[in-house]
């Protein structure tokens, strides 16, 4: 085999909305404060019985049954979040319990927002050299667990849910080769730390970066794919806010692309951001079998990494 596909994509998203006039009666804020800034209306909230692994089970499972597979099919197992709670056992172990995979490699992937895009160029290494053979790709993120509800700068960007994709030998490359990388320096920028653990970013610093550094880095990714942005048919940017969104798609040239915007209704779900927004474009038919679609995560750790894959 020369390269890897994605075979399938699947998502899934707690049941409970969290509305900007939910949140205007929380903290001082309201609807047009909130979409004026980030472009968000919604986001789904899960509970406390609903831990992370279990938010990824299910988007796996709808992806293997999309692809047509069952749990022995799969031989690797990479979860991207950066909101797990216990350090043994990781998600990966635990979503592999749940479905029944029975002997997988499993490993968490914690690069914060970019955490999808990484584990899937890890997937698609992994598989091109031969030490997997089909592996389930998972973006995870419980955004709530880590947020000062009281805190209206970032209570809310913030949502809960998880975005899946099964990678494949296959004889054509479907995922191009990823560009990534990070400003460690500004790692501060976004954080989610302290005891309990809190979400706080810099949120001018991040916009600035990722409006104008950004831009050059996802055209880069598009040209180790062989492409120009103008062949795009679909871009998913990280969901952070719409103010981020906009500008990066219109700087990077897709001019004849589908850009992802779920980030309105779904908010920040932090790596399950683009495997979210991406199943949800499948789901739609917006974007067709064999379309080039660019990936492109950024975030935590002003860390970034972007690869350009053909649509399932």
């Amino acid at each position: 085999m020369n390269g890897s596909r994605i075979a399938a994509v699947g998502h899934y998203q707690p049941a409970k909305v969290l509305t900007n006039e939910d949140l205007a009666g929380l903290v001082d804020t309201s609807d047009e404060w909130i979409t004026s800034r980030v472009g968000i209306r919604t986001r789904h909230i899960a509970g406390p019985d609903e831990p992370v692994d279990e938010l990824a089970a299910h988007a796996a499972a709808k992806a293997l049954a999309a692809a047509g597979l069952a749990p022995g099919d799969i031989d690797l197992v990479l979860v991207a979040t950066s909101t797990a709670v216990d350090r043994s056992p990781n998600m990966a172990a635990r979503v592999a319990a749940r479905l029944g995979i029975p002997s997988p490699a499993a490993m968490d992937v914690n690069v914060v927002c970019a955490g999808f895009t990484h584990a899937l160029a890890t997937a698609d290494h992994a598989v091109r050299a031969g030490a997997s053979t089909r592996a389930l790709v998972i973006g995870a993120d419980k955004m709530s667990d880590v947020t000062d509800w009281s805190d209206r700068t970032t209570c809310v960007l913030v949502g809960d849910g998880a975005g899946a994709a099964v990678v494949e030998a296959s004889d054509e490359p479907g995922i191009g080769p990823v560009l990534w990388g990070s400003v460690p320096e500004m790692g501060h920028a976004v954080r989610i730390e302290g005891t309990p653990a809190r979400f706080a970013q810099e949120g001018q610093s991040v916009y600035r970066w990722a409006t104008t550094q950004l831009p050059p880095i996802a055209r880069k990714a598009c040209e180790r794919a062989g492409l120009a942005p103008e062949d795009l048919a679909g871009v998913v940017l990280h969901q952070a806010n719409l103010r981020i969104i906009e500008p990066l798609a219109l700087k990077l040239g897709a001019v004849n692309a589908v850009v992802a915007r779920d980030v309105a209704e779904s908010g920040n779900t932090s790596a399950a951001s683009i495997p979210l927004a991406f199943s949800k474009l499948v789901e739609q038919g917006a974007i067709s079998t064999g379309d080039p679609v660019l990936l492109f995560g950024f975030g935590g750790n002003l860390s970034y990494a972007g690869q350009v894959v053909h649509c399932p």
